[in-house]
Parts: structure tokens; sequence; C-alpha cells
């Protein structure tokens, strides 16, 4: 056994000590795969390819304004990502010209000739562009390498000097053969996962030799320096540019990897240009019918955001992004689309993609319009997608070497049963001219028939709708016509996302409902627990016994244990810092024994925790009329939230409509819909959605404003009941509000001078004085 173990760390060290010469190996094999060699370009190894830009800007030699020498520009097309342009936040520092391009400039403005090599001035200056927008999938030309490098093309035609050009291909070599013999860039950043999928965390940085001399490092880690001294300034770099340039051991087990995933790559496909043509001939077919899907009333679904029409493989990549809309004309949020899409199992990236440039220049934002939503609350990254009645971004989907035709089937019936007005139509005077098109490009391939396979979709002159075609969109609920708006339920969840706690009467506290959301769920790593990862959630259901001072903790097969509402003794509380939608927050564990006790049932470590009552977190998007801030306990967004039973009973006719029997599942009763939208509030005595109209309402004594509408996530999919998942009821309510699927208002309470929230009491059976939107 010893001896084993003696063999297999010696094969270990051996493995260690040889892993330069292994990196140098697989380096080669990068090289190769561009078609060149290490006599021509050198790898650098990084954590990626932003890492890869950063190491660009860092070390090139910029050169500031003086009286005696030119300074450099630091240049770069506006349709690029995030972390080019970010390279300017270290060039301004150092006095150098920072000037976006945009793409029709660098075309318009170009000289017929070369521009004479000034040999005097032979100042730096470094451009950089897409080799594949990232937005919208363009391909530039590859040939903008050598105009810009001979000064044909702008802006290097108008300033003399050397110039050098960055060429990021993170997006292009995903899906597209690169040749650096055609394409002579000097810089070239890369990212591995984008090509293989495999592994996260490591990219490249491929630098011309010719160019590499010109990089000037001033930080040296492990491994960089030929020699240095501790005690005096005196240090001699690396002669090799990758060792120069790989602070510290590089993630060399990653890089042995990359052998294998070229070679299965290769196996698998054949090569890029095979992936080229898959890939494309995907993305045009689904192209060719999402801009040809049409609502019943003819007008078109999708906007989609391309510069052709999906000719060639040399112009475009495999990359498709739009917007849907619905048949009014209106844009469907990207984050409905998303939250949709995640019930069919189908990932697509939304926002802008961090490309803020192609982001404007597609959907029309200015620069003002990006600095007013940044004060509406907008950031880069969150799912506020409509601002003034304006997209903020937009949905993309990407097709790699492992995407079917039956993926792009999926994803085209799926827009077409969530966002489509039924009958589902095709324009095919559109669709015959896109397929005329392509038969007419250069490389076209004959193209799938164009069919999309639920039943719904009717071509050419077909205007008779299916019954199927009919279900669930006419339907209105004629039982909730009331004379008056009652209050007829109130729930509490003490544990966030745990199950619910029905009351009859309840005090209302400085946070909303007293102790609503109070503890939160987080598991080993501190993280919050909801029912999207962990749906058992639902099945533990929390009593608050306000005169007792206990939180009950019961669930299925478990021993029912307490937990005290309120600790006086917070001398030995260990404080937490958790988050919540982003915000932090401070909270303290409840002890021992409730952790083991989520951790058994829930069979993973977790832990209890509840918010410090000293600690306060605003609501972020409080009304413009609210006077004061509101204070919110650990729920998402709003301090209340309210439905009403005749939008669930709408939906739940909805649901009966549309249901296949085939399909087998059971249909769902009025307090199940109720359930799985974990409302607060329930009312009764309205039409369906007539509270989404409404500005104000006076439950009882106590005054609320509306803070907004809910948009639902596939949570409500989940049965309160068992914990198990399906698509209803967001299915149904998708296909009623074509896409939206907002379902229930926020309310903040307010609060008369010189009152205090708990002095309120809100009681089932309550009459509700609503106010209109004066709008």
């Amino acid at each position: 056994m010893l001896s084993k173990a003696l063999i297999m760390g010696q094969q270990l060290l051996q493995l260690v000590l040889c892993w330069n010469k292994l990196v140098k190996t697989f380096s080669y094999r990068v090289l190769q795969h561009f078609n060149t060699t290490p006599e021509e370009y050198s790898v650098i190894f990084t954590s990626g390819c932003t890492a890869a830009l950063k190491l660009v800007a860092e070390s090139f030699p910029w050169r500031s304004h003086t009286e005696s020498q030119a300074g450099s520009h630091f240049c770069y097309l506006t349709d690029s990502h995030t972390s080019v342009v970010g390279m300017r936040g270290l060039t301004s520092s150092r006095g150098v010209v920072t000037q976006p391009v945009s793409p029709q400039e660098l075309e318009n403005r170009a000289k017929d000739e070369a521009q004479v090599e000034d040999v005097i001035c032979q100042t730096p200056h470094l451009f950089c562009y897409p080799a594949q927008s990232n937005f919208s999938g363009r391909k530039y030309p590859l040939s903008h390498v050598k105009g810009i490098q001979a000064r044909r093309l702008y802006p290097a035609c108008a300033h003399q000097g050397r110039w050098f050009v960055l060429l990021d291909a993170a997006s292009y070599v995903s899906c597209s053969p690169l040749s650096l013999q055609d394409c002579p860039a000097d810089f070239i950043p890369i990212s591995f996962y984008k090509i293989f999928g495999f592994p996260t965390g490591l990219g490249a940085l491929l630098v011309r030799n010719d160019a590499a001399d010109i990089l000037k490092k001033t930080y040296f880690g492990g491994g960089t320096a030929a020699a240095y001294l501790s005690g005096e300034d005196y240090y001699v770099q690396a002669a090799n540019i990758s060792d120069r340039f790989e602070d510290g051991t590089v993630s060399f087990l990653d890089i042995i990897g990359l052998n294998h995933a070229f070679e299965a790559l290769y196996r698998i496909t054949g090569g890029m240009h095979n992936i080229q043509q898959h890939t494309f001939g995907l993305a045009r077919y689904t192209y060719m019918l999402l801009s040809s899907l049409c609502h019943g009333n003819g007008r078109p679904v999708a906007h989609i955001y391309t510069e052709g029409q999906f000719d060639s493989p040399i112009t475009q990549g495999a990359v498709l992004n739009f917007n849907l809309m619905d048949s009014n004309g209106q844009i469907i949020g990207y984050s409905q689309v998303d939250r949709m899409a995640n019930l069919y199992n189908i990932h697509v990236r939304t926002g802008c993609f961090c490309n803020t440039g192609a982001c404007q220049s597609f959907l029309g934002i200015t620069s003002q319009r990006v600095k007013r939503n940044l004060q509406a609350g907008h950031v880069c990254g969150d799912n506020i997608d409509i601002v003034d009645g304006q997209p903020t971004g937009s949905v993309r989907v990407s097709f790699g070497y492992m995407s079917t035709f039956e993926d792009c089937q999926k994803f085209l019936n799926f827009v077409a049963e969530c966002f489509v007005e039924k009958p589902v139509r095709v324009d095919q005077e559109r669709l015959q001219e896109l397929k005329r098109a392509a038969a007419a490009s250069e490389d076209s391939n004959e193209s799938p028939s164009i069919k999309i396979t639920n039943g719904e979709v009717y071509k050419g002159d077909e205007k008779k709708p299916t019954e199927a075609s009919l279900k669930g969109f006419q339907l209105r609920d004629s039982n909730s016509h009331g004379v008056a708006y009652t209050l007829t339920n109130i729930y509490i969840y003490p544990i966030k996302s745990c199950g619910a706690y029905e009351v009859h009467d309840w005090p209302v506290g400085p946070l909303g409902l007293l102790y609503d959301r109070g503890w939160m769920v987080v598991n080993g790593n501190g993280v919050c627990l909801s029912q999207k990862r962990e749906p058992r959630l639902c099945l533990i259901r929390p009593q608050v016994h306000i005169r007792s001072n206990k939180l009950l903790l019961q669930a299925p097969g478990m021993e029912t244990i307490s937990v005290p509402l309120e600790n006086n003794n917070h001398s030995h509380t260990r404080v937490c810092h958790s988050k919540v939608c982003g915000d932090r927050v401070e909270t303290v564990d409840s002890g021992d024994e409730a952790a083991s006790w989520l951790s058994d049932f829930l069979g993973q470590p977790c832990r209890l925790i509840k918010q410090r009552p000293d600690f306060t977190r605003e609501m972020k998007k409080r009304p413009s009329e609210a006077a004061t801030s509101t204070s919110l306990s650990l729920v998402n967004e709003a301090q209340y939230l309210m439905i009403s039973r005749a939008s669930v009973e709408l939906i739940q006719n909805l649901m009966s409509s549309r249901q296949d029997d085939s399909e087998g599942d059971q249909l769902l009763d009025t307090q199940s819909v109720i359930s799985r939208f974990r409302a607060n509030l329930v009312i009764a005595g309205v039409e369906p959605f007539e509270e989404d109209n409404w500005s104000h309402l006076v439950i009882g004594s106590t005054q609320f404003m509306i803070a907004g509408h809910c948009g639902r996530c596939h949570m409500v999919g989940i049965d309160q009941d068992t914990g198990s998942k399906t698509k209803e009821p967001l299915m149904s309510l998708s296909a009623y509000r074509s896409g939206k699927v907002t379902f229930g208002v926020y309310l903040t309470h307010q609060l008369t001078e010189g009152s205090t929230a708990a002095a309120n009491v809100l009681s089932v059976g309550s009459l509700i004085q609503p106010k209109p939107n004066s709008s």
C-alpha cells in the first residue's frame, strides 16, 4: 500500500516538474489551430479574454503628447465588448487620446492607397476591433487588420506613427476558423470556454513575435524573471515572451485538458469549417422563420437586430439578437422572455451583452437615455427591461457545434406557443424573399423545410384557425362581478421561500405584515436558498405564535421545533452578512438546533438567519408619490403582494381550456393556483386584472400605495403542497398577456402623520376602497 502511494507521489512530482514543457507543447497545439507557428506567434495563457486585454493595456508603450513628440491614440470600434472599451480607463490616465470609431467611419473615411511610412515618427498607436460582434453576430472583415497596419483605413490614415491591431476574436473563434497567415493581427485575445465549453477561467493572448518586444512590464511575478536581486533594483526579464508575461503558476492542468478538447472537437466535427457551416445554417433557418412569424392580426412577432439577412457565414456568425413584440407592436421585455424560456429548458442571454455601443445603435438608445435609465434604477445585469416604454436591452440566441435542428424547432415552437396571438401565421412573401436570397448566396446550402410542428402554424392564405388555436385566448370570467371589494385571505411567510401561514387577523409592522419574511434559509456558503433551487422549502410550514414568542418549524417526517421570535440577548449571537436581490443585509443566526433541523430535512448544510432588528433596508423603487423611504424585511421588492380572486379564476379557466387531455395533468383548483402566486393579500369583488389600474387603496383603516407590478418567475410552477414542478400557471398567464408575465401588484403602506404601522391590524372581511390611476 505504501509503495503504491510512493509511486503515485513520484508520478505527481514528475508531472509538476515537467509542466512547463507540457504547457509549451500544448501552446503549439493552440497555434496549430490558428494556422500559425511558434516562429510567428507566441501564446500567453491568461485567466480569460478580459485578462488578456488588460495585459495589453498595461504593457503597451503608450506615449503622452508633448511638444517634441505626438501622443499615442487608443482607438476602438464602437461595436466592442466592455472589456475592450474598459482599456481606456488605463490609457486616459497616461495622457493618451481615446477615440471611438463607428463601423461606418472605418470604411467611409478610408484611403485608396497605403500611406507612406514615416520613419521619423514611430509613435505607437493601437486599434481594437472585434472579428465578430458579440451583440449581433456581424463579422467584420479580417482584412481590416492589414488595412490599419498599412494606414489605409481610418483612423490610422489620419495619424502618423506605427499602428498595431488588437483583434478581439473571443466571439469569432467559437464557431469560425481563424487563420493568422491571412490575418496577421498583433494581439489576439481568446477564451477557450467559448470554443469548447471548457474550461472556464482559461484564455490566452496570441502575440505576433514581431510586435512582442514593444510590450513592457513593470510588475514581475514568479517565473517571469531570468534573474533579479532583492537587495537592489536589478531585474532581467525572461527571454521567452510567454515566460515573461505569465506571472506565477498558470492553470497547467486545464491547459493539459486543451489537448483533449482539440482532439475531441476535430474528431466529432471534422474541423472549424464544418462547425461554421453547421451553426450558420441553424442560425439562418431560425432567422428566416422568426422574422416571418406573425400574430393572428398580421403584425410581426420579432424585431431582429442584424446588419444583413444572414446571407453568408463570411459576414454573419451564429448569433441571433432580437426583441419580441405583442400584437399591438409593443416590445415584450427581455426578462419576460427569459423567465418563460427557463420553463422550456431554453437558455438565452438578455440585456446589452456587455456591448453598450451596439446596444445603443440597434435599439436607438441615446446617451442621455442611458443616463436617465440609470437614474430610474436600471443598471447592467438587472431585470429592468422596459423604461418609459422603451427597451433597455434585447434577447440573444447563440448556436454552437453541439446545437441541432431540433433545438431550432424547440425554440421557434416556444415563441409561437408563449408569445404569439393565435392563430400563428407566417408571412409567406417575406419567407420566400429570404429563401431566394439564401439560394442566391455563393456558399448557401439548401435550408431545412420551414415548418413549426405545434399544430398552430398557418401558411399561405390559411385564415381559418383551428379549435386548438383559440383555446385560452378569448376567455373572460363572468363570476367575479361584485358590488364591494373585500379582503378574503391574509398570508404571511415567516421564512423566505418556505410555506405560507394563513391568518384571520394580523398586525401591520413597520416593515409590512409583522414577521413576514423575517427569516431566511442559507446554505453552507451563506447564500440564500429559494424554491427555484430547492423546491422542498415549500414543505416547511412555519407558524408564528406571538403570545408565546415562538416560531414553530414543521415539515413532513420531522419533529416540530421552535425558535424565539425575539431574542433580547444578542451578546452571544453571531452576526451574518447576506444578500437579498443584490442588497446587503445584516442578519443574526438562529442557533444550531434550527440549523441541524433544516440540514436534516433539506439534505445539505443550512442555517436559519433573521434580519437584525436594528438593520434598515430601503425599497429601491418606491413610488414617486411616497413622501418617505420605505423599509423592507427580507422580501424581494416591496412590503406586500396583493392578487385578486377574479384574476386567479381567469388564469385557472385558461389553464383548463389549454390543457391537452394526453398530458394527463391534474387540473388545479382555485386555492392551489392562489398558493402558487404566494401573495400576502387576496381580494375579491373586482374584474380580472382591474387591480393593475389602481394607484392607492384603503383596507380597513390602513392606507396603501401601489408600488408596481410583480414580474412572475417560474417559481409559480412549483406545487406548494408537494414541491413538484410544472409549467403552469405561468404558461397560461404568458399566453393570455401576450408574453407579459406580471401578475399581482406590490403595495407599500402609507402612514398618516403621527401614526405607527403597529397600531393597525388587517382583518379578513375588511372592505377595500380603491383609487383608480388618474392616467
